[in-house]
């Protein structure tokens, strides 16, 4: 059994060195990680940022540096442990330099999210918090990295969007937002008695102090817009802080209703009027109704 009893003490001679090395490698990953992710936040946290914009920018920023960290630790600790189990590094990094040539020209989407979201996040397109429409779908952006963007939708849906399948993107929240209201009324309605009832709401609305802070600008009526089949348009809109404008506009229009009722405008909904006709002599044929019990 010597042979045995010096494969065991290779064994334990080579864990009381390399081994100890190894665990505290390890150990140290662990606490380099939480220190990067303590340190990165405490760091970004403390920067100058108050406005509401700024801070979504701080956040999607954090989350990128915070993943590209992560990234940098584990493969550097990798490294180290291969060292340790004295496997030659060259032949390994040689290797992965021609398999990921080879992958790279079968993992081109790949290639294409990297850049796209490179470049999303660097002309800040998207931001952690905004609302936004993007390959057909729409939500709020709960996470953002260099490999896609995650979308929560208004019914909880979770959406995950490769950044290489996003051509146009169409931010509802950056900067400021807008509701665009499309108010249609009975022809026999005087338009612009409409639209001071419409000044009024907005008035109220924005001296009430449940919404006031929410809005930026007063009601910008743009006028009658378009003559419907049963109605007169006329289109407005409201500028208020980012992702509010669903709140204002649901609540202007719940008060423009009231007061619509209270002042007898009538809010028409589709109707259908019968023409019979009229001959040479300016006569209509006879229109019968029969009535069914």
């Amino acid at each position: 059994m010597p042979q045995v009893e010096d494969v065991v003490t290779k064994i334990i001679a080579w864990a009381q060195v390399h081994g100890i090395r190894i665990v505290f490698i390890l150990i140290f990953t662990f606490i380099a990680l939480y220190l990067a992710k303590v340190i990165t936040k405490r760091i970004f946290k403390s920067l100058p940022f108050k406005d509401n914009e700024q801070i979504k920018r701080r956040d999607t920023l954090f989350s990128v540096f915070q993943f590209v960290f992560r990234i940098i630790i584990i493969t550097v600790a990798l490294i180290m442990v291969l060292s340790e189990l004295n496997i030659e590094i060259g032949p390994i990094l040689a290797a992965a330099g021609i398999l990921g040539l080879a992958v790279g020209f079968g993992a081109q989407n790949l290639v294409k999210d990297l850049i796209g979201g490179f470049f999303i996040l660097l002309t800040d397109q998207i931001r952690v918090g905004d609302v936004v429409e993007v390959a057909g779908k729409a939500g709020f952006v709960e996470g953002l990295n260099l490999r896609m963007v995650t979308l929560r939708d208004l019914a909880g849906n979770v959406h995950y969007v490769p950044n290489g399948e996003i051509t146009v993107v169409t931010n509802m929240t950056k900067g400021f937002s807008r509701y665009v209201f499309e108010i249609g009324v009975a022809y026999r309605e005087n338009v612009d008695e409409v639209m001071e009832i419409m000044k009024q709401v907005d008035a109220e609305l924005r001296e009430d102090p449940e919404f006031k802070d929410d809005i930026l600008e007063p009601l910008e009526i743009l006028g009658l817009d378009k003559f419907g089949d049963s109605s007169v348009v006329i289109k407005a809109r409201t500028t208020t802080k980012p992702i509010k404008q669903w709140r204002i506009g649901r609540e202007f229009k719940r008060r423009l209703k009231i007061q619509f009722d209270k002042q007898n405008i009538e809010i028409p909904y589709p109707h259908l009027t019968l023409y019979m006709g009229k001959d040479k002599d300016n006569q209509s044929p006879p229109l019968n109704i029969f009535m069914e019990k």
